[in-house]
Parts: C-alpha cells; structure tokens; sequence
C-alpha cells in the first residue's frame, strides 16, 4: 500500500495497464503514455484499432517490433520527460512513433531524435495507424482476435475515463493547449452516453468525466436550442443514471455549474468538483487572462456548500507566475484560508515555448517559487489534515482500488485516483476485490489518507 501526497504536477495520468494477451505469431505493438488522462484515452483509442485491426499489446520493450510514444508537452519539464521517454524507446527498441501534444511540435523531436520513423500530432489515429502499418504490417485473424465491445482500457477495469470534448476556446497566456488541440469541439451526446453504456456493462464502477473544459460542454454546436450550461447538465444526469460513480473534473466556474450541485446533492453524480481556479489575487488573474473576480468565486463556493454541504472541492493553482508580488502571493494564503478547499495541487510556474506569458516582465525568480511553493503546499495540508480529521468517527463509502498482502486501497467519494488521497483496509479485508463498493468507519487519519475498517 502507498502512502500520499502523490505527485501534485495537473498533467499526470495514472500509470497506463497494458494487457499482454498474444497469439503466436501476432504483430506486438509497445505503448508508452505520458501526460494527462485526456492522452491516456488517445492511447486507449490508439490501441483499441491497432488491436482490432490483429496487432497485440507488448508490455515491454523487447517484445514489441515497434513502440508509440504519446507524449506531452503541457510544461517544459513535460516536453523534457517526453523527450527522454522518446530516447529510452529508441535505446531499447529502436522502432519508434511518437504521437501527442508534443508531436505539434515535430521539428523539435526530430531536431533531439532524428531516427523516429513518424511524428503525428495529438489525436491524430489515423495518422498513427498508418505509421505502424508501415512500420509493421498487420496480420488480422477474425477468427481469434476478438475485441470486447468497451476497446482496449489503460486502467484497472472497474474505473475509466470518459472525455466529451476536445479542444479548449480559452486564451491564457500560460496555456498553448488551444494551440495544440484547437478549439472546443464537444462529442455528441448520444455517442458519450453509448460509450459510457458499454463500460458500466463491462464492469466500469465509476466514471470520470474528462475534457479541456467540462462544463463548457456543448457550447460549441451550432443548433443550439438550449441555454448555456444545459447540455453538461442533461449529460450529467444521464450518466448518474447508468448506476456507476460519476465523477466531474476540469469544470469551469461558470456562473451555471451551480445547476451541476444539484444531480451531487440527489446522489446522481459524485459531490465532487474539480476546479482550476490558479490564483486568487485579480491583478495575477488578469495577467493570466483569467476571469479576475476572486470575491465571486467565494460566494460561488458558498452557494455550492449549502445546495451540498457534502461537496469535495479540489483545484489546481500556479505560484510564481510573472510578476506576481509578494502581496498577490499573500492575497493566494488568505483566499485558501477563506475557500477551505479539499483537495489542493499547485506547480511552479515554467515558461512553455508558444506561451503569451513568456513574454511578461517580472518573472519570479526560482528561489522564490520554490519557496512560495513550499509556503502555499503547507498551508494546503494543514488544510488537508483538518478536514480529514472531521471524518474520523463517521461511516462512508468506499470503492476497492487494490488488494495485496497488507491490506485493501481505496477511495472516498472524495478521492480521484492517483490525484487525490486513499482510504486504507489494513483489519477485515479478507474477500474484498478492486471495484468492490464497500462501507466502513474511519478511524484514523493523516494529512491526505484515511484508514477504516468495514462495517460488518
């Protein structure tokens, strides 16, 4: 069992799972997934049509005849990552196919990697298969290669991601996803709702619910009959009604999300917000080109609270970013104690190459990020600790991640995984399994975990 805080950078997925299911003789695809959950489904998707069209899945190097890398390039320590991932495949495997965001970029990887055989940008698939086609044909048995209907899943099978859209119309100055991905451009809802089917009927527990911007869901269709924020909510509710957990992340505070609380307050979605607030203080707001009404945000807050009292906020916010002074960094401290937020991240602000900001004055130097960092981080987990301090005593339900020698992993309601914190069964967790729902009383708490023991 592991022990939080997990790696706190907004850009992590979980570790992907490959399958390692082969025939003899099957063409073997390797698959390394970096970046966000948003990437880990384009490499599920990738990965689905590679294993319908007869290639296996190699979980390692030295039995795949070619690897793909999907990579990302959110900040430039993600850019850096993605080029070592790129180097390491080539060094073991020699055969590779980088794809992803910063595939965008394809210059910049042939410039560090010039023997990849193919660069193709972020959910370009078509792309990507005919890479491998080239690189390794094909040989299909319909006989035997059999694809279940939910596709290839990159995580444990009793939780998956859902993204609803594509793209972003947002234009912060730290941000070139936009750039990258374009403009918003929502899946219909028929399809997600078709999707979401398939995996609650395949034994997915909960869903999470992803994109570049959720709650601006549907904004972008054309034949709009309905008014601003309707159509997450009609999805949401629709999803709440499949009878998995469904989980909400990277929602806009728009004035609208206040109809989401609701479908939380009635049991229809998990009361959980995932929120990308980033900063408080109105001047550092405008700089980002941020909606700069902090104060209003609060009340939002405060409305949400009392439609649900049981609601979990979580957000992610940038320390250090160009010119932010030591007053606007103090304004940050005072607004998180007002907010009280539940789950809290922060990364040190990095200059990406296309970004706006690059070219503010002021930049913050790296002493001082760090130290804010470290200033803001503590706060948040003193935070943290008290809030699940208040839960010792009281009976909740949780889902079963892992089982082993030790005890049982889970997660509150509360809790996205390899996000947020874990909820420990180290008494009576005989016969429990991953994706088991389960009820039990806390009884001991740190600064991001839980430990309890079923109810009998």
């Amino acid at each position: 069992m592991s022990q939080n805080p997990p790696d706190l950078r907004p850009d992590l997925a979980p570790r992907a799972t490959l399958p390692t299911d082969a025939r003899p003789g099957q063409p073997k695809i390797g698959m390394v997934s970096l970046g966000c959950p948003k990437a880990l489904v384009d490499s599920e998707r990738i990965l689905t049509r590679l294993r319908a069209e007869g290639y296996a899945i190699s979980p390692d190097y030295a039995g795949a005849e070619a690897v793909i890398v999907n990579t990302c390039g959110f900040l430039d320590s993600a850019k850096a990552e993605s080029l070592d991932a790129i180097g390491e495949a080539l060094r073991e495997n020699g055969r590779v196919i980088v794809t992803g965001c910063l595939g965008a970029e394809p210059d910049y990887i042939t410039g560090a990697h010039p023997k990849v055989l193919a660069v193709t940008g972020p959910h370009q698939y078509e792309q990507v298969l005919d890479a491998v086609h080239g690189a390794v044909p094909p040989a299909p048995d319909p006989f035997v290669d059999l694809l279940p209907a939910s596709g290839v899943s990159l995580t444990p099978r009793h939780f998956s991601y859902l993204k609803i859209s594509e793209g972003c119309n947002h234009t912060c100055k730290f941000c070139i996803i936009p750039d990258m991905r374009g403009k918003l451009a929502s899946r219909p809802h028929g399809a997600v709702l078709r999707e979401a089917e398939k995996l609650v009927d395949a034994g997915v527990r909960e869903l999470l619910v992803i994109s570049q911007d959720t709650s601006a869901y549907g904004t972008d269709w054309k034949d709009r009959s309905k008014r601003a924020g309707q159509e997450i909510v009609d999805l949401s509710r629709d999803l709440g009604s499949l009878g998995a957990w469904v989980r909400l992340h990277y929602v806009y505070p728009y004035p609208f999300v206040r109809d989401l609380v609701p479908l939380m307050a009635e049991g229809l979605v998990l009361p959980y917000l995932d929120v990308p607030f980033q900063h408080a203080h109105p001047d550092t707001l405008r700089r980002m080109a941020r909606p700069a009404a902090a104060e209003k945000t609060l009340d939002r807050i405060a409305e949400w609270r009392g439609i649900c009292p049981d609601i979990t906020l979580r957000s992610t916010f940038i320390v250090g970013y160009p010119g932010e002074t030591e007053a606007e960094f103090q304004t940050l401290l005072d607004w998180l104690d007002e907010a009280q937020l539940d789950r809290v991240g922060a990364f040190q602000y990095e200059n990406v190459a296309g970004a706006r900001s690059n070219a503010l004055p002021n930049h913050v130097p790296e002493e001082i990020k760090a130290e804010r960092h470290a200033r803001f981080m503590e706060k948040a987990q003193a935070i943290s600790a008290a809030k699940l301090a208040a839960k010792v005593g009281q009976r909740i339900e949780v889902i079963v991640d892992a089982v082993d020698a030790d005890g049982a992993t889970c997660r509150t309601k509360a809790d996205a995984p390899e996000i947020d914190g874990n909820l420990f069964i180290d008494e009576g967790f005989d016969g429990l399994k991953p994706g088991d729902i389960v009820t039990v009383d806390v009884d001991e708490a740190s600064e991001y975990d839980l430990w309890g023991q079923p109810v009998a």
